[in-house]
């Protein structure tokens, strides 16, 4: 009886350790993501600033036009 508790209380402690490296992992994922965070919104301010003039709208609309006749004509010949 007595080993039988003794592994149930020694796969515990091995879960909550297992559980503890998970967290730990998890906690420096979310550094990593604010770090991306950061340089994406710095993307996202440049690419407001090029897009508030006009021409820059226009060449945008045209490269967008070119992109999707070229996947409509792929579509079309695959």
């Amino acid at each position: 009886m007595l080993k039988k508790v003794s592994r149930i209380l020694g796969s515990l402690i091995k879960l909550t350790g297992d559980t503890h490296e998970e967290v730990e992992g998890h906690n420096g994922m979310g550094n990593e993501m604010d770090a991306s965070r950061g340089i994406l919104s710095g993307t996202m301010d440049k690419f407001k600033m090029v897009f508030e003039t006009k021409s820059s709208r226009r060449t945008f609309s045209l490269v967008a036009a070119f992109v999707i006749i070229f996947l409509i004509v792929y579509c079309l010949t695959g």
